[in-house]
């Protein structure tokens, strides 16, 4: 196959080179966007990828539906469709999740200088104004979790700037842990129940482990599984759990850190976390 020489076949070219190492690509923009949505796909008429948070049954043969368009199939970028969007593309982007990457983005001086000082070395890609750092593992995108320092990794792109130097590391927990800090005090943080009340009938029964445990794994399933009403399901979740465990002081902030990076990972920001939190206390007059 002859590939064209201008700067938008190159982007196929290297796009088709990416795609044959397992690594999900599309094409984007200027100003680093994705492709919106064709006619027939608009405000997700065709029922797939809602919100662009999770792939659908959407079949649309042209790069829609941001990231979720990012693909490996030859046949699909150097398809028709495809061949017109790389003629208007001004960067090819990658989705480090499907390829097994996690990326943290360093915009500036001052966020590599923490990087260096806090995280594990791993192959580095330049950036305009900074770097990119990948990791070998797959966790949570999250935006702005350090000044400077944003994580690309699931359901979401990056743009694609070399293969960078250095050997790629393991996932650490250093950088997991970013994405499920603290939540900012917005108004009230959540408060640790650690002090055991008894209740009427004698001691508590979530003594027992396992009830506590069985309760929280069934939470953190309920959230992870809803398809809408996102921020609905958190806040109901959050006040089912609190009214069943929150009043004899077992809930831990292990406890509410596993429920909070539940609702983390299906798109809840630390603040709608917390203000669900609160409101769920409020409600049951805790």
């Amino acid at each position: 196959m002859t590939q064209p020489t201008d700067i938008r076949g190159e982007h196929m070219h290297a796009a088709l080179s990416l795609a044959a190492a397992g690594v999900p690509v599309l094409p984007l923009r200027a100003g680093k966007v994705p492709f919106g949505n064709c006619r027939a796909c608009a405000k997700n008429a065709c029922g797939g990828r809602p919100n662009m948070k999770t792939p659908g049954p959407c079949t649309c043969p042209k790069p829609c539906h941001g990231w979720a368009a990012a693909t490996t199939a030859p046949d699909t970028i150097n398809s028709p469709t495809w061949r017109r969007a790389w003629r208007e593309a001004a960067a090819v982007a990658y989705h480090p999740g499907g390829a097994g990457l996690t990326v943290v983005d360093l915009d500036n001086a001052e966020a590599i200088a923490w990087a260096r000082a806090n995280l594990p070395a791993t192959r580095t890609v330049a950036t305009t104004r900074g770097e990119h750092w990948l990791y070998q593992g797959v966790m949570q995108s999250a935006n702005a979790v350090r000044p400077g320092i944003d994580i690309k990794s699931s359901m979401q792109y990056a743009r694609w700037l070399g293969y960078g130097t250095g050997a790629t590391v393991a996932l650490p927990d250093a950088v997991r842990a970013l994405a499920v800090k603290e939540p900012l005090p917005s108004r009230r943080t959540p408060q640790t129940l650690t002090v055991p009340l008894r209740g009427r009938q004698g001691e508590c029964r979530h003594r027992t482990p396992t009830y506590l445990d069985r309760g929280i794994a069934m939470a953190e399933q309920r959230i992870t599984e809803a398809r809408s009403a996102i921020h609905a399901t958190v806040y109901c979740t959050f006040l089912a759990v609190l009214s069943t465990h929150g009043r004899c002081g077992c809930l831990t902030d292990a406890h509410v850190a596993r429920l909070f990076t539940a609702a983390q990972a299906k798109g809840e920001t630390p603040r709608h976390c917390t203000d669900a939190w609160t409101n769920a206390r409020t409600a049951l007059g805790m």
